[in-house]
């Protein structure tokens, strides 16, 4: 892949990582169905990993490093970009919407 390619598919990765992140720590989602969800995890780990913003966006981003590379010292550095991409959005928007990590 080339530079021109990778910088549109990096930021649209990184927006994904944010917004997954986002519907699954802070939103009820869909039917409830992100808040039944969490509610059912409780206090286990999928619950305490739903509660944690910066938590998740690692999860949630190791699918979408795979979109950006296979090579595995790329792809390490793609996974936590993007997380890292993630947490900078959502430290940008919390302090205007009022969800934030918590």
């Amino acid at each position: 892949m080339n530079e021109f390619e990778f910088w549109p598919r990096f930021v649209l990765c990184t927006l994904a990582t944010w917004r997954v992140s986002h519907l699954l720590a802070f939103e009820d989602g869909p039917a409830d169905l992100v808040l039944r969800v969490r509610a059912a995890a409780g206090s286990g780990l999928l619950g305490r990993m739903m509660d944690c913003f910066y938590c998740l966006s690692l999860w949630v981003a190791l699918p979408f490093a795979f979109v950006l590379t296979r090579d595995a010292v790329d792809w390490t550095l793609a996974w936590l970009a993007l997380s890292g991409g993630a947490s900078l959005l959502t430290r940008a928007t919390e302090a205007r919407d009022g969800a934030g990590p918590g």
